[in-house]
C-alpha cells in the first residue's frame, strides 16, 4: 500500500483469478436506505463471491471509491469499517486503488484469487444427467430489501441480514472444487431464473427443476401476511449470492453424506433438451422466463 502498484506473487501450481464489480448508489443501493456499513461489506463480499464460484480463495482487492465531499466524515469512516470487517471475514488483503470526488457514490472492487491448476470450476461444464444444487435459501435477500424498502424492517432486523451483509460462500466452492464433485458452477447474483439459463446457455443444454424441491424462504418470514410469493421471491430475487452448481448423478451420494460447509439442495437435473422447465407439484411444465435482475431496468 503506497505505492504506484500492488505486487502479487503468484504460488507454483495455482492459477490466479480476477474479477472485478461495480457497486453504484442508486442503482445497487440508497445512501438514504442502506447503512455505510453495510455498503462497504457488500461490495467486497459481491465480488468475492465470484471467486467461490470458481472454487478458489480470494487474495486481495483494489477499492476504486468516488465519494461526495460531505461523505468523506463518518459515512466514509462506517464504510471503510464495513469494508475492513469483511476483508477480515474472507481473509482478502486491501491492495490498493483510487479515490475521487463525485456527486453520487461510486465504487468498484477489483479482486484477485487464485486456485489450484487446473480446478477451476466453469459455467460451461454442465451435462444431460448431472444433478442441480443450490446453496442456502432462496429469495432472503430480495424480501430483506423489499421490507427495508416497505419500512417493514430495520437495517438490525435478521431478516435484512442477507441482502445488507451477504456472505459468500467461499468454503463450499473450495470443498466441491478440492474433491472435483462440480461439473459447472456460479453464482446466483441475478436471481435463478436468470442465472440457471446463463449457466445451460454457457454448457449448451436445458433444465427441469421441480418447484417442490426449490429451497424458499419460509412461513416463519410472515410471507402470506406481506402479500409476498416466496416462489417468486426464490426464482427472480437477487442479492442472494449462494452458489447453483451441477453434479454426476454418481457423486451425488458423496454430498449429501458429507459434512458440507454449507446446506444444499438438489433442485432439478439437466438435460440435452435446451428448454429451461419448471415442474409443477400436479406434474405440469412450464418455460422458466427470465425475470431476475437487469441493471438496465430501474431498480429503486
Amino acid at each position: 500500500m503506497g505505492d504506484d502498484a500492488a505486487l502479487f506473487a503468484a504460488r507454483k501450481g495455482y492459477e490466479t483469478i480476477l474479477t472485478c464489480d461495480w457497486f453504484l448508489e442508486r442503482t445497487h443501493f440508497l445512501r438514504e436506505l442502506h447503512p455505510a456499513d453495510a455498503v462497504g461489506w457488500k461490495c467486497l463480499a459481491r465480488a468475492a463471491s465470484d471467486i467461490a464460484a470458481m472454487g478458489g480463495e480470494p487474495r486481495c482487492f483494489l477499492l476504486s471509491l468516488a465519494v461526495p465531499k460531505t461523505h468523506t466524515g463518518r459515512w466514509l469512516d462506517e464504510f471503510l469499517g464495513g469494508l475492513h470487517r469483511a476483508a477480515r471475514r474472507f481473509g482478502c488483503a486491501a491492495a490498493g486503488g483510487d479515490t475521487t470526488r463525485q456527486d453520487r457514490i461510486l465504487i468498484n472492487v477489483t479482486v484477485l484469487g487464485e486456485v489450484r491448476a487446473g480446478r477451476a470450476v466453469l459455467r460451461s461444464g454442465a451435462r444431460a444427467g448431472d444433478l442441480i444444487f443450490v446453496s442456502g435459501r432462496l429469495g432472503e435477500a430480495e424480501l430483506g430489501l423489499r421490507l427495508l424498502r416497505s419500512m417493514a424492517a430495520r437495517p438490525g432486523n435478521p431478516l435484512a441480514r442477507k441482502h445488507l451483509y451477504p456472505e459468500p460462500r467461499l468454503a463450499l466452492g473450495r470443498w466441491l472444487t478440492e474433491r472435483r464433485m462440480a461439473t459447472a458452477m456460479m453464482d446466483i447474483s441475478d436471481g435463478l431464473s436468470t442465472d440457471l439459463r446463463r449457466l445451460c446457455a454457457a454448457s449448451g443444454v436445458g433444465a427441469r427443476i421441480e418447484v417442490g424441491k426449490l429451497p424458499v424462504v419460509g412461513a416463519e418470514s410472515g410471507l402470506g401476511a406481506r402479500g409476498f410469493d416466496a416462489l417468486r421471491l426464490a426464482l427472480d430475487g437477487g442479492d442472494d449470492y449462494e452458489l447453483l452448481f451441477t453434479v454426476p448423478p454418481g457423486k451425488a451420494g458423496r454430498i449429501h453424506d458429507s459434512k458440507l460447509p454449507a446446506r444444499v439442495t438438489c433442485i432439478g437435473t439437466i438435460t440435452r433438451d435446451r428448454k429451461v422447465l419448471l415442474i409443477q407439484t400436479e406434474g405440469q411444465e412450464r418455460e422458466i422466463v427470465s425475470r431476475g435482475w437487469d441493471a438496465f431496468r430501474d431498480r429503486y
